[in-house]
C-alpha cells in the first residue's frame, strides 16, 4: 500500500495523437497508480508542460501541429525531465536520432503494457537516484580541469558557463568524475545508469557519449575528459 501511495505522486504527461493508444496507456498506468495527463498534439502538450509539473513525459514522435522531435528540443531547452519516446519507427537510426535529441529511453510500437510500466518505473527511479536530493556523495561540488559539477543543484559548467545536460548525461559524467581512476565497460555503464540488463545496446551508449562529448569537450574528436579505451570502455581523462 505504501508503494502504491508513493506512485500516486508520479505524474506523467502522455503525448499521443492516437486516441486508442492514449486511452489504453492511460488506463493501464492509472491502474498502476500514476497520474496521467493526456495531450494529442505537440502544441497542446507544450502548453500543458509550461503550466504543470510532471515526473516523466511519454512522447509519440509523429504528432500534428508540432512534431515530437521539435517538442523534445523545446523541452530540453529548459528541463531535464525524463522523456520516453513511443515510436512506430523501427530501426537503430531512428532510435539513435531520438536519443541524440535528448530522450532518455525509447520503446517501439507495438509494445506490451508490462514493458511500458517497467520502463516508466526505471526512468523515474533513475531520475530520482541522480536528483539533487541524493545524499550519498560526500562532495557536493567536483572540479576537473575546466569542468565543474554541482551535485546538489544538478549543474555542469565549464569555465563558469553552465552546460545543459540531460539526467542521463549528468549521471554518466558523475559516474566518471566520482571514479576518476576506474575504467567502465559499456555493459557496466548501462547497468549502473539504466539499471537494466545489457543486451549489446552499444548504440545507446555511443549516442549518449557522443552527445556528452559534443557539450563538454573543446574538440569532441579529440576528447580530454571522456577517454575511450578501445575494446574495453571509458574512463575520465587525466589532468
Amino acid at each position: 500500500m505504501k508503494e502504491r501511495l508513493e506512485l500516486m505522486t508520479h505524474r506523467i504527461l502522455l503525448v499521443e495523437d492516437d486516441l486508442s493508444i492514449s486511452n489504453m496507456v492511460k488506463g493501464y498506468l492509472s491502474n498502476e497508480g500514476f497520474g496521467i495527463v493526456c495531450a494529442f498534439n505537440g502544441e497542446e502538450a507544450y502548453q500543458i508542460f509550461l503550466r504543470e509539473k510532471f515526473d516523466l513525459i511519454l512522447l509519440d514522435l509523429m504528432l500534428p501541429k508540432l512534431n515530437g522531435m521539435d517538442f523534445l528540443k523545446m523541452i530540453r531547452e529548459s528541463s531535464n525531465l525524463p522523456i520516453l519516446i513511443l515510436s512506430a519507427k523501427d530501426g537503430e537510426v531512428d532510435k539513435a536520432l531520438g536519443l541524440g535529441f535528448g530522450a532518455d529511453d525509447y520503446i517501439t510500437k507495438p509494445f506490451s503494457m508490462i514493458e511500458l510500466a517497467a520502463r516508466v518505473n526505471a526512468a523515474i527511479r533513475r531520475a530520482k537516484q541522480y536528483s539533487i536530493s541524493e545524499k550519498l556523495a560526500e562532495d557536493r561540488v567536483i572540479t576537473v580541469n575546466e569542468l565543474t559539477m554541482d551535485l546538489e543543484n544538478f549543474i555542469v559548467s565549464k569555465n563558469g558557463i553552465d552546460i545543459k545536460v540531460t539526467s542521463k548525461e549528468f549521471a554518466i559524467l558523475k559516474l566518471l568524475f566520482t571514479n576518476p581512476k576506474r575504467t567502465f565497460t559499456k555493459e557496466q555503464i548501462y547497468g549502473l545508469i539504466w539499471n537494466e540488463d545489457y543486451y549489446g545496446n552499444e548504440n545507446v551508449i555511443n549516442v549518449h557519449m557522443k552527445r556528452l562529448r559534443d557539450k563538454i569537450e573543446d574538440h569532441s574528436s579529440e576528447p580530454k575528459y571522456i577517454k575511450t579505451l578501445w575494446g574495453f570502455g571509458y574512463r575520465l581523462g587525466e589532468f
